[in-house]
């Protein structure tokens, strides 16, 4: 996705086993059950290594960013496992955003549409398999940055895909990259997001 809009890509593999990046500093699950109980300084020493390198620099980079063309639409890529503590996921690619924050619901609704029309055999769902207001790395950018200026969009694709190892993985690939650029296309600005202004600045994909 980063290499087909020319966007630049943050892309971490440290393990949520350690630390889960998606986390603010202070919440209950930004260690694990192995890594909590770990002295102070260790824990500190674990977000000077893997947290804050992965983190500050997309929060910088958003603010330039914004300083330059004064908004940008961040798209945050995660998975998720298709079945947890027995029930099974309902979802091929779920889509979060904050429902209170209209440019968020306008671009997420364009791109779902986009997608449909491109994958009717998909099972798409807006705010799942978590809420798009849950603590992450998008809603702390929210509190920062005004709704016409960040559109923080997660993007959640069931691991089935990956784990499957054939073609589907590569096909799914290739229609979210397509949906997503039709979506951009058809925006008109209206939700804070869209590039059709010269100088707009292209999503970026941690």
């Amino acid at each position: 996705m980063a290499a087909a809009f020319e966007a630049p890509l943050f892309a971490a593999t440290t393990t949520r086993l350690l630390i889960d990046l998606n986390r603010s500093i202070g919440t209950p699950h930004l260690y694990s059950e192995f890594t909590k109980t770990l002295p102070l300084e260790t824990r500190r020493e674990i977000v000077a290594q893997h947290y804050a390198p992965h983190l500050d620099p997309i929060e910088q980079w958003v603010r330039e960013a914004i300083g330059r063309s004064g908004r940008v639409l961040h798209i945050a890529s995660h998975s998720f496992t298709p079945e947890l503590d027995g029930r099974v996921r309902t979802a091929d690619v779920g889509f979060l955003y904050d429902p209170r924050r209209a440019g968020e619901v306008v671009f997420s609704g364009r791109w779902i549409e986009a997608l449909r029309g491109n994958r009717p055999d998909l099972r798409l769902r807006r705010n799942y398999p978590y809420l798009g207001r849950s603590d992450g790395l998008t809603f702390r950018l929210r509190r920062e940055h005004a709704a016409a200026a960040y559109v923080g969009i997660e993007l959640e694709v069931n691991q089935r895909f990956v784990a499957g190892r054939g073609p589907a993985w590569p096909a799914l690939r290739a229609a979210l990259i397509a949906s997503l650029r039709k979506a951009m296309a058809d925006d008109d600005g209206a939700s804070g997001a869209g590039p059709a202004l010269p100088g707009a600045p292209a999503p970026i994909a941690p």
